[in-house]
């Protein structure tokens, strides 16, 4: 038995990565030093391999983004990029002023560049895992090399299509849905994967780990003989393994018989995969990758348990690798540097008192049960005794809160529904509100520069006071106010500098859930947070955001938003327990949030925004598994949201693919949505256009807060002009697509400006205020 993994963060100890990566784009290290870093974090990661596992992989140091990167390899340069220029060329297409669309790898909060193929004259232009192979060869380090499947690659792909009764443009980017256009592309793609197979067998490698998580969604017999063909193609070059995660396999039986040496299963998302293999054994001429240790959370794994499992994997195959279910790179690289992490426990009788922090386990953390386990198998006493001394970490309740539980157990269906319906609430909101028509607003947050950064360091250090921290986030609030003011937006926000993110904010002040200090995962580019963890039952110990939002708006005539993170992006953007099911989980989030909306109410907040960027990505790969997903995701969203009938209620949504979901998004029940979707329009549009009973105001992002760039008047209005070919134009708002706290005033400022003047004018030009 063997031990591999995959996947682990790139960012380094220190963030390395992301300090490389900001300073190379501000100019302040040349791309020689750049490379030379990028290396260093290679040597780095190798050597973190090595220290815990038998087998891991090559080209996992992507600059940006590995599917992008697979977009280079096989020569996908959308042509408004013009000639390929290296690294130039490469950020350009992943934060230029065109930039390519982002959307969340499967159900996760990673986001990836979606390639643009225009043509199906696919060629090798950056042999990737070839460069990166030879480089740890040159070290005499022997690795396995990495790509993504041409399935997968695909399947996460957007193609160039005509239109057929749209409104659309003529052409626009879509999924490759139809058999035939995939096959099509398929056999346009080999030529490239197989010379990158040939390349990489004459330098020396023997065997290529090959990522097919999409082997994991629905599919039909005529695309798994698609996908059988392209391994047969394939592995007449070189022996491949196969790792498929986040779910099961959807076809098991198939699976087992494609012609590959090796084949991974993710045994930890579902019981589906293990339940096949107990049910129809496994392959005697493959080897089995069982993926037993957890890629998304960050809990110590019952080591006996998996010992147990893999006791039972080697009695059905003797050629067993143990490995993560999925890649590594969804957790912080380790516990080690934290400091004991503060939490609120009810002390059992007769139970020892636990920290945390002995709980945990980061991918470091990871890389050392597999091994763990191994030396357990092989019976090294040391490490049996370690073994046992976790278990008994693993077994302690922890964090139970009975009144909590009381309220969860008491809720009824009438707690999930707003007490009038929306077309009686939008006369009543009108009322109080007195909008214009194209309402101009901004999705919650301002640019966070370095001295609020430097002010917040420094009272987290203890090196000023509250009060002088508190004065210095009004004076915050009272600039944005005034910006926001003199620009002329109609619906205003107090620009959140209180807060470090989104969802860390609220976990500081919700009990049952615990904050890191060190705990940063990369969700996209140099762009990290460090998500909470829900330790125990989850509840609201006093106000959290009403300070702050009451003061904005006693500065002002125009409504301010009350600002609030919803329930299910809370528990989606967190590590949850594991003991009790999610929706009771997302249940006690939103209770908590219920009573910060009614204090906001009852403050005169006549808007309240509860943001839901994380609802499309916590949807289940399989559609039979919707329906719980949506029942319990929906009712968390009705329930915190049950304001009173004159108080608007706003949400908004990050990179959703809406055309399968829209049902589901309308059935929350909000009167106002704003969509991050800057980079792929055309297909929101066409989700509206094909939902014809949609009547909820909508913002759909007028431009794209991810890159530097200011748009202009031009940009903006050609969105709105978009909009309204299938979407009335009194339910239209205007609004950038995200936060603005990653720019700069220098850029927010005249992009607002040019916001606000195209909202002036459609008003004028369509007749309406």
């Amino acid at each position: 038995m063997q031990t591999l993994a995959y996947g682990f963060p790139k960012l380094g100890e220190k963030r390395e990565f992301k300090n490389l990566l900001e300073s190379f784009w501000k100019g302040k290290i040349s791309e020689a030093e750049f490379l030379t870093g990028m290396n260093a974090l290679r040597d780095w990661m190798a050597d973190t391999y090595s220290s815990s596992v038998d087998i891991f992989p090559s080209n996992e140091i992507s600059y940006y983004d590995f599917i992008l990167d697979t977009a280079l390899m096989v020569g996908a340069v959308p042509s408004r990029f013009g000639e390929y220029k290296g690294l130039e060329t490469y950020f350009e297409m992943a934060r230029g002023r065109q930039a390519m669309e982002m959307s969340k790898y499967f159900n996760t909060n990673y986001h990836y560049i979606v390639p643009e193929l225009e043509s199906k004259n696919f060629y090798l232009l950056k042999n990737y895992p070839l460069e990166e192979y030879l480089y740890f060869k040159s070290k005499g380090i022997d690795t396995l090399p990495k790509l993504i499947s041409p399935y997968t690659f695909l399947k996460l792909s957007k193609a160039l299509v005509k239109s057929e009764g749209s409104s659309l443009p003529f052409y626009h980017l879509s999924k490759i849905e139809k058999i035939q256009d995939m096959e099509n592309y398929l056999n346009a793609i080999f030529p490239v994967y197989e010379e990158v197979l040939k390349q990489l067998k004459q330098e020396g490698a023997r065997e290529v780990l090959i990522e097919d998580p999409a082997l994991c969604y629905d599919m039909n017999p005529e695309e798994w003989n698609l996908v059988y063909e392209m391994y047969n193609r394939l592995s007449k070059h070189m022996d491949i393994y196969v790792i498929t995660y986040y779910d099961s396999v959807s076809d098991y039986e198939r699976f087992v018989r494609l012609p590959v040496k090796a084949l991974g299963f993710d045994l930890v998302s579902s019981t589906e995969n293990l339940e096949n293999i107990r049910k129809y054994g496994f392959p005697s001429d493959k080897k089995l990758i069982a993926g037993i240790i957890n890629g998304r959370q960050v809990w110590r794994a019952n080591l006996v348990e998996k010992i147990r499992l893999v006791e039972e994997l080697l009695k059905i195959t003797p050629h067993l690798l143990i490995s993560n279910s999925c890649p590594l790179f969804h957790l912080p690289i380790s516990v080690e540097p934290e400091e004991e992490l503060p939490v609120h426990s009810v002390q059992i009788e007769g139970l020892p008192t636990l920290s945390l922090k002995e709980r945990l386990a980061f991918a470091k953390e990871k890389l050392k049960e597999l091994k763990l386990i191994k030396e357990a198998i092989e019976g090294h006493q040391q490490a049996r005794m370690e073994v046992e001394r976790i278990q008994n970490l693993v077994s302690v309740p922890f964090g139970v809160r009975e009144e909590v539980r009381e309220k969860i157990a008491n809720l009824k269906e009438e707690d999930f529904e707003r007490k009038v319906p929306y077309r009686e609430r939008s006369k009543l909101q009108q009322g109080v509100l007195q909008l214009p028509a194209f309402p101009t607003t901004t999705i919650g947050s301002f640019p966070q520069t370095e001295e609020v950064r430097k002010m917040r360091s420094s009272y987290v250090a203890g090196k000023i006071s509250e009060s002088e921290y508190k004065e210095f986030i009004k004076k915050q609030i009272q600039q944005a106010i005034k910006i926001q003011e003199d620009i002329g937006l109609d619906v205003l926000v107090h620009g959140e500098f209180e807060r470090t993110d989104m969802v860390e904010f609220f976990a500081q002040k919700l009990e049952g859930v615990a904050t890191t200090k060190h705990g940063w995962v990369l969700s996209y580019g140099s762009r990290v947070y460090r998500p909470p963890i829900i330790y125990g039952d989850v509840y609201r110990p006093a106000p959290m955001t009403v300070e702050e939002i009451s003061y904005a708006q006693s500065l002002t005539e125009k409504p301010v938003k009350g600002m609030l993170t919803g329930p299910v992006t809370i528990l989606n953007w967190s590590y949850y327990r594991e003991d009790i099911p999610k929706r009771e989980i997302a249940y006690q989030i939103a209770l908590a949030l219920l009573e910060e909306v009614k204090d906001l109410e009852a403050a005169g907040i006549k808007i309240i925004q509860i943001d839901e960027p994380a609802f499309r990505e916590g949807v289940p790969l399989k559609r039979k598994d919707w329906k719980e997903y949506f029942d319990w995701a929906i009712k968390a969203f009705r329930l915190c949201s049950r304001a009173e009938p004159h108080v608007q209620i706003h949400t908004h949504m990050c990179y959703s693919e809406f055309n399968d979901i829209i049902e589901y998004i309308y059935q929350m029940d909000f009167d106002v949505i704003s969509i991050e979707a800057s980079r792929s329009k055309g297909e929101i549009i066409e989700a509206f256009e094909r939902f014809k009973d949609w009547d909820r105001q909508i913002g759909i992002g007028v431009y794209d807060i991810h890159s530097p760039a200011v748009p202009t008047k031009e940009s903006i209005a050609s969105v709105l002009e978009r909009s309204m070919k299938v979407l009335p134009k009194e339910l239209l708002w205007v609004n950038p697509d995200c936060g603005l706290k990653t720019r700069r005033w220098e850029e927010v400022i005249p992009a607002l400006k040019n916001m606000v003047e195209v909202a002036k004018e459609f008003r004028e030009r369509y007749a309406v205020v």
